[in-house]
């Protein structure tokens, strides 16, 4: 087991990563408050892996909620249904949530634990590749709105994010390629070597490769972690963990949530940056094209969904990015280097969304 420390000023803990942690009671339920638990997952993990947890948890006072699957129930509609079971079973503040799940799992649980009774303690089991290198870690909990993705949550730190790779061996082939998405977005904005090793050894995480993954999962842990306790509010350097997501937001946004999987749209939104980076100057268009080639090869999108062309701008103002200064952006310097760019270029932008346009036309 691998254990990363997330040190923040008030509120430092540990991500532990190995194999069959799921079912190691000694440790989750060290890290519980109280007796009382509630489990929150979905409709497609629960008959997976809800038994064997609950059997992790044997002698606490369990309760659990089956949530519908996918983005497009990431509502205040699904928030509330949770508060729903705590109420009704008198759960009080040494309640214990527990994420089993995805990102849409991970995020709406986490934003339950923030707001009920002002806030229990709340424990992260991510079991898709996406949450487990960036969802689950940093504490950003949120549900969506129609206008925005993200809009209504808040910043709610974990007792700890406990990964079992072994539940990736259940991940569609499709999930996966959508985590992968953000451990190519952790290389190409912080770590350039750690961007090399991923040209190199694709295919091995594409085929589960146990080392590999390990590797990789850590490897992106530590660079979100590592950001994190130094910017835990985005009020600096944090932000760069956005790459690709103004455009990818925009995506999810146009086309309704759940129709591209989050990781999908960040990919395509992450190639329309790095073109926007080599346009205005900044990054090689040999580093660009070796992005676009990587995202490529993983089975992600590298271009925008036709139907949103003439969108972008007006999706894009609705980003909880924007500042009194319009859009920002982070682009890249060069692999392994970005920063946060504002008041760009309005002509070289539109050419970036005129090529991601010709790219499906």
């Amino acid at each position: 087991m691998e254990v990363i420390e997330l040190e923040l000023a008030d509120k430092s803990y540990p991500i532990y990563i190995g194999s069959g942690l799921m079912s190691d009671q000694k440790l989750i339920q060290s890290r519980i408050t109280g007796e009382r638990v509630l489990i929150v997952t979905n409709e497609t993990i629960a008959p997976l892996y809800l038994d064997q947890l609950k059997a992790a948890l044997d002698g606490l006072d369990v309760d659990s909620i089956e949530l519908p699957d996918g983005e497009q129930y990431k509502t205040l509609d699904t928030l509330n249904s949770i508060f729903d079971i705590l109420l009704k079973n008198n759960h009080n503040r040494n309640t214990t949530i527990i994420a089993l799940g995805g990102g849409v799992t991970g995020d709406t649980a986490g934003f339950a634990a923030a707001s009920y009774q002002r806030g229990v303690a709340f424990l992260q089991i991510p079991t898709t590749l996406l949450a487990q290198v960036d969802s689950s870690v940093g504490g950003k909990t949120a549900v969506n709105h129609a206008l925005g993705k993200n809009m209504i949550g808040a910043f709610y730190q974990p007792q700890a994010v406990i990964i079992d790779t072994e539940s990736l061996s259940t991940l569609p082939k499709r999930q996966l390629a959508a985590g992968l998405a953000e451990v190519i977005k952790h290389g190409a904005m912080a770590d350039r070597d750690y961007f090399d090793w991923l040209e190199q050894n694709l295919e091995q995480l594409l085929a589960l490769d146990t080392v590999s993954i390990s590797k990789a999962v850590k490897g992106s842990c530590s660079i979100k972690a590592a950001i994190v306790a130094a910017d835990e509010k985005e009020t600096g350097i944090r932000a760069l963990l956005n790459f690709g997501h103004t455009f990818g937001h925009a995506i999810e946004n146009g086309l309704g949530y759940g129709e591209w999987l989050h990781g999908e749209a960040v990919a395509a939104g992450m190639v329309m940056a790095a073109d926007l980076s080599c346009r205005l100057g900044m990054l090689d268009p040999v580093d660009g094209q070796r992005l676009k080639n990587l995202i490529k090869r993983a089975g992600l999108p590298v271009a925008p969904p036709a139907e949103l062309q003439g969108q972008f701008m007006t999706l894009m103002q609705r980003d909880k990015k924007v500042s009194d200064k319009g859009l920002r952006f982070v682009l890249l310097d060069k692999l392994g280097k970005a920063r946060l760019v504002e008041a760009v270029d309005e002509e070289k932008l539109q050419q970036t969304l005129a090529a991601g346009a010709a790219l499906v036309s």
